[in-house]
């Protein structure tokens, strides 16, 4: 197994005095996809707020390529790594397309080895971004929205990439050309990611690993490829109880 990039111990957290998360503790190799399930309510965006410093921290660590990310504000967290989508996505409304790229975007890292994302890439990964450069966030369909939210932590050149579900409201034809760049990002390109989804068959078949959180705690860990292979498993924890709304072929977590 790879060395770990991420290590969560005993993280305690939540919003103001309520605690969301209780004991949790976790581990991602470096270059592997972590796929985050769990039915609505049960911790899985407290969790990636936490990781990206939007919550308030009661108790345990979060150390990113030996960093103590816990102890560093949230503005100083995409220097130390973190490439976050908040599940609000949070583009600037009032930038071009092409201006929400360059404003935050980071060189490479260092000794990486990895090529690094600009802007450049991120067209030829969604041509249709490149089309629409000159156009205002706010005159982005939510498809392109979320695509150049994408973009915009790629930019960031970071160590583990934080998508909070990224395939939320979107039409199936995007979903897959969201799926397609996940898959490329993470598999062909080897970035660390945490994907927090409603549709865990499409999202399992893109990680590694797979944790499940239950009433803000850690319930079940392992393989992603062995879970998506037990949907009996798979419903019992996850309390599937449709198909879903818009692709009858994807899971829909109630």
């Amino acid at each position: 197994m790879a060395e770990a990039l991420l290590r969560i111990d005993g993280l305690s957290a939540g919003y103001g005095a309520a605690v969301v998360l209780q004991g949790v503790s976790l581990a991602l190799p470096e270059g592997d996809t972590l796929a985050l399930l769990g039915r609505n309510g049960t911790g899985k965006s407290t969790l990636i707020d936490t990781l990206a410093g939007a919550t308030r921290q009661h108790a345990g660590s979060i150390t990113l390529g030996g960093v103590a990310l816990h102890r560093l504000p949230a503005h100083a967290r995409a220097a130390a790594g973190i490439g976050w989508v908040p599940q609000e996505r949070s583009i600037f409304q009032s930038l071009s397309v092409h201006e929400n790229l360059t404003a935050v975007a980071r060189p490479g890292r260092p000794g990486s080895g990895a090529r690094p994302w600009t802007p450049e890439r991120v067209y030829e990964m969604f041509p249709r971004l490149a089309e629409r450069k000159t156009h205002l966030g706010g005159q982005l369909s939510g498809g392109e929205q979320q695509m150049l939210a994408v973009g915009r932590a790629l930019v960031l050149n970071p160590r583990l990439l934080l998508l909070d579900e990224p395939l939320e409201g979107l039409a199936p034809i995007v979903v897959q050309e969201l799926l397609h760049a996940i898959r490329r990002i993470t598999r062909e390109e080897g970035l660390s990611a945490i994907i927090v989804e409603q549709h865990p068959q499409a999202i399992l078949a893109i990680s590694e690993h797979v944790a499940v959180l239950d009433r803000g705690r850690i319930v079940h860990t392992g393989a992603a490829a062995q879970l998506r292979a037990q949907p009996a498993l798979l419903d019992r924890l996850l309390g599937l109880a449709r198909q879903d709304p818009v692709d009858p072929q994807i899971p829909y977590i109630k």
